[in-house]
């Protein structure tokens, strides 16, 4: 860490077979700075899981960057620093990573700093295979965190301090080492700050002076700390004068300078908070900290799954947890929303648990409070039902989900080992409960209207498509990833009459019920007007003056064609919608351009001009939605362009050749759009 410049240093290990980063050493920052990184999950996005994932050194050179690269880790650690995150690899294996951090800005990863990380990975990686193969490898038990030793207030090591902070600073003051504690105070900042010495000595201040106890102090501490700046703040005695604060922090320690101060911007001096016996104490930064982490994480929480997993990742490695359980109240039952950590038959035997049952998951629910258990024992002596139906945990803490004054559900953190619940832990975990529960209400909202929408989008697109002799059909549908999971994307092919059919294919605005109700309209409308007869023209033209009639708000993009298979032609109208492809028998390939018309639902008098081209047997005609081709990095003329080149390299097998067009959306499983393609080819005239 010295040669390379850092200022701190952790070393994580990937244990074997989990998914999970285990903090294994760290240097240069207290232990308790650790608490919400102890374990990460891989999932979660920061620098070291993204260079395990990766397989490459991740710099983030500023605060600016982490904040827009990782928004949740820049949200609990708002300051100024720069960090490498590597990975540790062994034999081709990644069996770890390493993570740096310098004092920031610092825009330039110097090649000998960015050799001297890979040289420290290749040793590590080296000393852990090592360990495997004599047969001691690293395991969860033997890990232990190193950071700054806890020094006992001895007058050698007062002197040492006072040594040092003479060397930093002139001027009477305290020092601080990296834990935060007092190493040394001189007699003039005693006074001053109202103690003695000797109480002082070893104490950490915001715990020796009760005025100085408020998140607001401890935070400063900790941003000179974590980004080795200098800082300051000012906070008021209990005789309401008022002190100046400076920090000046190195790699040994900070150096405090205290001085009197006016009251801010001269008006009466009222501190922070007020103290007083009766006031309850306030919540320490790194239990803000655990707020913090849990609330940037949530923001991302779509569906009661994503709230579980998120949890999952924050707040069981914080705590120290083994497994957690999210129940919700259903029928008068106490159902199991997601669990993480327990075995899918425990959850069977409490899933409906009635509400009124003596359990400590329903007290929880119904009257709000919550419960600690430290071990089976106490669970036991306070419900002695409980202890015939285990989960095979020694410690429990019953989170009550109430969001907006209404119970959601009872979160259960479950422990392998007895585990007493300090206070400070119960008030995190009880506040940690509300983001939890504000998450979940929002998560079951969004999973019924999912659920009422997917259903509706189900029913309303074809099952399956009529055979026809003398076609060969293949269609695919992919739903969006993102949002509601739905869309107003649409295909059909309605049968004419023995020698004619229509294929249609088209896109509603929209990603919710309203598009996917929308699409069941038009393809309706679309298909009474093709079976009554009328042309493509007149099919496009009356379902639009259907729609504006309706005026639903939303637009529609739609591409209609009449099939002769007698006579090997194809007549089209469009709607606003991206151009077909042809793929002759010969393999070449042409994008079908023709006038458009306007999207469906704008303009009533709108008409609909035809075209009409040449489709022998062999001849492959593709029709497809926005979603197939559209990418932020690409014209969208020039990704239709694309698909037409993948189109006449593709396989003749019209089954493999839409897995093959729509592999590329379908392998990124992050799409913003709905994905259908609908491939039709004429074989022989039919009879």
């Amino acid at each position: 860490m010295r040669d390379l410049g850092a200022h701190a240093a952790c070393v994580y290990v990937l244990p074997p077979g989990e998914d999970v980063l285990a903090l294994e050493v760290m240097t240069g920052l207290p232990v308790e700075f650790a608490a919400p990184w102890q374990r990460i999950s891989l999932a979660y996005p920061v620098p070291v899981t993204d260079a395990v994932r990766s397989g490459e050194l991740v710099w983030v050179d500023s605060q600016e960057e982490l904040v827009r690269r990782y928004p949740r880790a820049a949200l609990v650690l708002p300051y100024h620093f720069a960090l490498a995150g590597a990975p540790i690899v062994h034999g081709g294996k990644t069996v770890g990573a390493l993570l740096l951090l310098w004092p920031g800005p610092r825009h330039d990863l110097v090649p000998a700093v960015r050799d001297g990380i890979a040289s420290v990975c290749a040793f590590l990686g080296h000393l852990l295979a090592a360990a495997e193969q004599t047969g001691q490898p690293l395991t969860p038990a033997a890990r232990s965190l190193v950071g700054p030793a806890a020094r006992e207030a001895t007058p050698s090591a007062t002197e040492e301090a006072a040594a040092r902070y003479a060397q930093r600073l002139p001027e009477p003051g305290v020092a601080l080492d990296l834990d935060g504690r007092i190493a040394f105070i001189t007699p003039a900042a005693a006074r001053l700050v109202g103690a003695a010495e000797q109480h002082l000595l070893g104490a950490l201040p915001w715990e020796a002076l009760e005025w100085l106890d408020d998140p607001v102090y401890e935070d400063r501490y900790r941003a000179a700390v974590i980004s080795r700046r200098p800082t300051s703040f000012t906070a008021r005695r209990p005789d309401r004068a008022w002190l100046r604060f400076e920090l000046f922090p190195d790699d040994t320690g900070i150096s405090v300078r205290i001085t009197p101060a006016p009251g801010p911007d001269g008006a009466a001096p009222v501190g922070p908070r007020q103290t007083g016996a009766a006031q309850a104490a306030p919540a320490r930064v790194g239990a803000l900290y655990h707020l913090m982490h849990l609330a940037g994480a949530l923001s991302e929480a779509v569906s009661a799954e994503d709230v579980v997993r998120l949890v999952a990742e924050t707040v069981l490695p914080a705590f120290g947890a083994q497994a957690l359980a999210m129940l919700v109240a259903e029928g008068g039952r106490l159902r199991i929303a997601g669990y993480h950590g327990y075995p899918a038959e425990v959850m069977d035997r409490f899933d409906g648990t009635p509400l009124t049952s003596p359990t400590p998951g329903v007290r929880a629910l119904t009257e709000g409070a919550a419960g600690f258990f430290a071990s089976r024992e106490e669970l036991e002596r306070a419900y002695p039902a409980r202890a015939r139906r285990t989960d095979g945990m020694a410690a429990w803490a019953f989170l009550p989900l109430i969001a907006s004054g209404k119970p959601v559900g009872t979160c259960v953190l479950a422990f392998a080992d007895p585990h007493p619940f300090a206070p400070e832990e119960r008030a995190a975990l009880t506040s940690l409960a509300g983001l939890m529960a504000q998450a979940l209400d929002r998560a079951r909202l969004y999973d019924t209207e999912h659920a009422l929408a997917q259903s509706l989008q189900t029913g309303l697109l074809p099952h399956t498509l009529p055979e026809v002799p003398g076609l060969e059909v293949q269609a695919r549908y992919l739903p969006a990833t993102h949002g509601m999971d739905i869309g107003g994307d649409f295909y059909d092919l309605i049968r004419l009459d023995d020698a004619t059919v229509a294929a249609v294919i088209g896109d509603v605005q929209g990603h919710n019920v309203a598009a996917a109700a929308l699409m069941g309209q038009v393809r309706t409308a679309i298909h009474a007007h093709a079976t009554a007869g009328a042309a493509p023209a007149q099919v496009l033209a009356r379902t639009n003056r259907l729609l504006t009639d309706l005026d639903p708000g939303l637009f529609t993009s739609c591409l209609y064609a009449r099939i002769d298979l007698t006579d090997h032609t194809a007549c089209l109208a469009t709607a606003g919608h991206p151009p077909p492809l042809l793929r002759h028998p010969d393999g070449t390939t042409a994008v079908v351009q023709f006038e458009p018309g306007l999207l469906l639902g704008i303009d009533p008098d709108a008409t609909y001009p035809t075209h009409t081209l040449a489709l022998p047997p062999g001849t492959v005609l593709a029709l497809f939605t926005d979603g197939l081709v559209e990418t932020p990095d690409q014209p969208l003329d020039a990704r239709i362009t694309g698909l037409a080149r993948d189109l006449g390299r593709g396989p003749a097998d019209l089954r493999a050749l839409a897995d093959m067009l729509t592999a590329p959306v379908r392998d990124a499983g992050d799409r913003t759009d709905d994905v259908a393609l609908l491939l039709l080819r004429p074989t022989t005239p039919p009879g």
